[in-house]
Parts: structure tokens; sequence; C-alpha cells
């Protein structure tokens, strides 16, 4: 795990400088634009160009199940975790509709279902166990394990890169996974678990207590606050999160800006960045989640997410909506004429 250790990619100053010089060319007040100045200039810069595109997306979905499920924190059975994957496969999943309208190339990763799913299109099996172990009684993952589920998260950006990707969002797919991420989030805030824990796949009030005590239990358990950053993905997280971690801090050493999906993303982007300080200079959060919790995450990060739509999915569906803002963010900054082109006074 050593690769874990090397700095993030850097933006060029000059890059960086000619964007905004652009900018404040453009036929607009300056500013009026908002966020979406901002984005413009970040992948200006990221592509060394005045014409940034958005064009080519990769998502990657990584689908495992977690050992805490049996002790009935979610609404759902494991089994909906492959059975979400062979929907993933036949195109029937939310991610995979907004995959097609983007245009976007979908890839999923089954790191370690109960229920194995067998040869599928698209989907690429990379089985670490069947799921992680019950953190409420042991540590979730092995070193090896956490490591093989690191290592998929790079191998999924390494296929980006090699595909000529502008983006990289990765998704998750897991029953009980909401459990992993706040127990992670409890560490690394400190905060209690009936602050940040929520209803998940659709638990009534009863259910998330049960959850938080479930959890309090395990911090307990485990000693929590004496656990270093890696350990606490090791010991709490899941293979899809440690993935999705993973995948974010080689993303940033390769200069591969990452579209942040809700509350499981962004507890991995919390682990990345308390294990890698600085990689999240390459991310874009892209929403606010419904699940509580999700906004203590977001400005523990000093993230500002693009939107805000109640949504709480997953599967890197709020990542994708947002995709058609980075791209018109693009295309203004590259295609709006300039106050000399159009012979508009500036104003100066």
């Amino acid at each position: 795990m050593n690769w874990l250790e090397q700095a993030s990619a850097t933006f060029s100053e000059k890059d960086i400088q000619e964007a905004n010089e652009r900018q404040a060319q453009l036929t607009k007040p300056p500013g009026s634009l908002g966020k979406l100045e901002e984005l413009a200039i970040k992948f200006s810069a990221i592509q060394q160009t005045q014409q940034p595109s958005v064009n080519n997306v990769h998502i990657s979905i990584f689908a495992a199940d977690h050992g805490i499920a049996n002790e009935n924190v979610s609404a759902f059975p494991q089994v909906v975790t492959t059975e979400m994957i062979k929907n993933f496969s036949r195109g029937g999943a939310a991610i995979s509709v907004l995959a097609k309208e983007l245009d976007a190339k979908l890839e999923v990763i089954d790191l370690g279902t109960v229920v194995e799913a067998g040869e599928l299109d698209g989907v690429i099996s990379n089985r670490i166990a069947s799921g992680t172990a019950n953190f409420s009684q042991q540590a979730a993952m092995t070193e090896s394990q956490l490591d093989k589920a690191l290592n998929a998260g790079k191998s999924a950006v390494q296929r980006a890169i090699d595909s000529g990707a502008h983006v990289f969002i990765g998704g998750d797919m897991g029953i009980a996974n909401t459990t992993s991420a706040t127990a992670m989030a409890c560490v690394y805030l400190d905060k209690a678990p009936a602050d940040l824990a929520g209803p998940g796949t659709g638990l009534d009030e009863k259910g998330v207590s049960h959850k938080a005590e479930v959890i309090q239990q395990a911090l307990t358990l485990h000693e929590a606050p004496l656990l270093s950053a890696i350990e606490v993905l090791q010991y709490f997280g899941g293979f899809e999160i440690a993935a999705l971690t993973g995948a974010y801090i080689y993303a940033a050493q390769q200069g591969l800006p990452v579209v942040v999906d809700g509350f499981i993303a962004t507890a991995a982007a919390l682990a990345a960045v308390k294990i890698t300080p600085g990689c999240d200079e390459w991310f874009i959060y892209a929403h606010q989640s419904h699940e509580q919790g999700h906004r203590i995450m977001l400005e523990a990060l000093n993230a500002e997410p693009l939107v805000n739509l109640n949504m709480r999915l997953g599967e890197g569906s709020g990542a994708a909506v947002v995709i058609p803002l980075l791209r018109q963010a693009c295309a203004l900054h590259g295609n709006m004429a300039t106050f000399a082109e159009a012979g508009v006074s500036s104003g100066d």
C-alpha cells in the first residue's frame, strides 16, 4: 500500500491564470455564471486548453456485501446486492439509464457478494471474499483484503485513464453499506452514531436507533479513537468503500478529476483525505444526499455540492446527474464570444 503515500498531481498556475483571463474577457459580467465559471477554469487548467470538455465519462460501480448486515441494520436482504448487479448488467438500474444518456462507459466490479452473480456482461469479477466480516465482532477486513480492495479501485481508475476519460465516477452497491460508512465517519469526525445514522434503504425510526446502537457497540469494541486513518477503513469499511477510497486517491495522483456521489462515496472521499491529505483538490462533489449525516461530512470536507435534489440512491447516480452541468460549464468557457470578438463594450 506504499502507493497511497504518493503526492497528488498539481495544477499549473499558468494554466489557471490563462483560464481566468479568458473568463474575464467573455461577454458577461464577471462572476455572473457562478460555480460554472469555477468548474470551467478547473477543467481548462487540467486539460491545458481553453476549450475543455467532459465528453468521455468513466463510471465504475463497486459492489460487495457486508457482514454487519447480520445485525439487522438494513431493510433489505443481502441477496439484493447480487440482484442489483444483474440489473446493472441488463441495463435496468438508474445508473445504467443515466450512463446510456451520457454515452458514458459503465462497468461493474463484483468485489464479493454473499450470493455469487456468475458471469455477466459488463461485470468484472474481482471477488475478495463473500462479503466483509461482521465489524460488531471483528475487523471488517484483514490487511490483505483491504489491500486488494484499494487496488481494485486503483485498477478501475487506470482503465479510465487508458480509455481517455475526462472524469471518473465511482458508484457503490452493497446492502448495509450505510452502516459501514456511518461508523467510519463517526471515527473520522468524532461524532456520535446518533448524529450520523440515517434510514439507508428505508429503516423506520426504531430501525435507525438500533443501527446507531450497533455502531456504538462496535466503536467501543475496537477502541475506535485509537485507530489510524487506514485502520478505520479496515475495521469498519466495506470492500466497495475501500475500492472507492483507492480510486479517489489514485485518480488525484494521476490528475484525473473525480465526481463524488452521495453518502457512501463521500465517506470514501473522507477516508481518502485522511489517508492521503490534499487529494480532494481533484474532487467535485455532486450533490447533498437526503441521508442524515451527509451534510455533516460535506461540511467537514469544506465541500460545496453542485445540487441538492434529495437523492439517496447511491450507484453513482447523483454524480451522473451533474455531468451535463460540467459539460455546459466547459462549453460556455470555450464557445462564448469575448468582448472583442462580439464588438461589445466591456465596461472597463
